[in-house]
């Protein structure tokens, strides 16, 4: 699946890139709001009304931007792992723990944001997001799946992501080392819960085989009266 961007929508996402380090510098105190943007003007010396006009839909437009950005220094940071001589759990583990350490140095910015989409009407948001970042690990790891799988995939990680970033928002063991343990753990289960699911889809398929081998040789037939 080609991703096509048009040149006008590159160049938003580069503004919007320049402007967010100024805009996290106060969103730790403002939250994403009006205020924090007019600081993040104020800073970089620019008119409020063109950063405003960099972050369409207000906080919300805010948090994705932020998401998205993070997305794309994931995405940089895998680039340059050996990704070759690792399984894909061991992928999996590292492009989340690369996604998180991509916003660890703004924690209180990422709880103020899953408070954001947390609101019943950014839940469309929310989701898109979330998707966007499943769909960078998977294609960052190497994914090229485009049957059921793809979408199956996506729904079980985001599951793995959304719940390790939770429990590192009030993680303070050293090294967040009690994260990357929760991390391995929730894709043991998946992998369990994988393996499982192929035994059942496996015994059911026999067992079809066989009802209808036995449906189809049996001596036992109705006799006409």
């Amino acid at each position: 699946m080609s991703k096509r961007r048009c040149p006008m929508a590159k160049r938003g996402n580069e503004i919007r890139r320049r402007y967010l380090p100024a805009l996290l510098r106060h969103v730790s105190f403002d939250g994403w709001s009006r205020r924090a943007l007019k600081h993040a003007a104020k800073d970089l010396g620019e008119d409020f009304e063109l950063v405003r006009r960099a972050f369409p839909g207000g906080a919300a437009g805010m948090v994705g931007a932020f998401i998205k950005s993070a997305d794309e220094d994931m995405v940089e940071a895998l680039a340059e792992q050996d990704l070759e001589t690792l399984r894909i759990r061991e992928r999996i583990a590292l492009a989340i723990r690369l996604r998180i350490e991509a916003v660890a140095p703004h924690r209180e910015a990422v709880r103020r944001a899953v408070a954001v989409h947390a609101l019943p009407f950014n839940a469309p948001r929310a989701l898109r997001s979330l998707y966007g970042t499943v769909d960078a690990i998977w294609t960052g790891i190497g994914d090229t799946s485009t049957d059921f799988n793809f979408y199956t995939k996506r729904a079980l990680l985001a599951g793995v992501y959304s719940s390790t970033l939770l429990y590192w928002l009030d993680d303070h063991s050293d090294g967040f080392t009690d994260t990357w343990a929760f991390l391995e753990r929730r894709i043991e289960d998946v992998m369990r819960i994988q393996k499982a699911r192929g035994r059942v889809d496996g015994l059911t398929a026999r067992l079809t085989k066989l009802a209808a081998r036995g449906a189809r040789f049996s001596p036992l037939r109705c006799r006409p009266a």
